[in-house]
């Protein structure tokens, strides 16, 4: 790497570990089609998983006499298939494809962040298999699973401590069988990888710390449609790299 994709690489991460630390999600969404311009994504998405896993130890958050241990239950079954699916593809799918994959799927979560699209109308428990199928997949594949099981755990849990817990134990425990199926894939057993994360840390975790002390002008609805504006601009770049490259 060049001095300028260094610099680059970690005003990205600290960027997208500030948004952790304000919103508590949303770091992988924005790292790795950023890192992605800059590095192979079969590097980017096995490091952006070893640092999302450390930001929830971190950050925590997880009481378990509030986690609906039910909607995990039915959700980690389609999920482990799915991480199964996506490092398969991972491994095995050639570039351009996945950029561009990655791309669309990034596009359609800008533009949910900008239009403000949201809603708790509760849904069937028939949702679970293609949210958590879905999600496993995409989380393997891209290190970005979460948006598809925030989606229906929201439609699920309305209340925000019950919904955090959740969540937090659903990533956690997502996040160590992602890391099983990397490491039988082999895609954690590079020297290079580890060397960017142990690297990567102190900047992760200045990111972290200065996003959960931020004191910003910014209401929710207006931190999400930023979001939304910098996933935008990292889609557009990302199909323009996928029909150059």
């Amino acid at each position: 790497m060049t001095p300028e994709q260094i610099a680059a690489s970690a005003a990205i991460l600290v960027t997208a570990y500030v948004i952790r630390g304000i919103t508590g999600f949303g770091s992988g969404l924005i790292a790795v089609p950023l890192l992605a311009l800059l590095l192979p994504l079969q590097f980017v998405v096995p490091l952006v998983l070893l640092l999302d896993f450390t930001a929830s130890v971190v950050i925590g958050g997880l009481t378990f006499k509030r986690v609906k241990w039910d909607e995990i239950g039915v959700l980690l079954p389609f999920g482990i298939v799915g991480v199964v699916v996506g490092t398969h593809l991972l491994v095995n799918l050639p570039q351009q494809p996945m950029l561009i994959a990655l791309a669309g799927f990034v596009l359609v979560f800008a533009l949910r962040s900008l239009l403000g699209l949201r809603g708790d109308r509760p849904v069937s428990r028939w949702w679970a298999p293609p949210a958590s199928l879905t999600g496993g997949t995409v989380g393997a594949l891209f290190g970005t699973g979460g948006p598809p099981y925030v989606i229906y755990l929201t439609h699920r849990i309305h209340h925000k401590s019950d919904l955090r817990a959740t969540l937090s134990a659903l990533f956690f425990t997502e996040g160590l069988t992602r890391i099983a199926s990397f490491l039988v894939a082999g895609l954690l057993l590079t020297r290079e990888v580890w060397l960017a994360y142990f690297a990567a840390l102190p900047l992760v975790l200045g990111g972290l710390y200065l996003g959960g002390r931020a004191h910003v002008g910014l209401s929710q609805v207006q931190m999400m449609r930023l979001v939304g504006v910098l996933l935008l601009v990292s889609s557009v770049s990302l199909l323009f790299k996928a029909m150059h490259q």
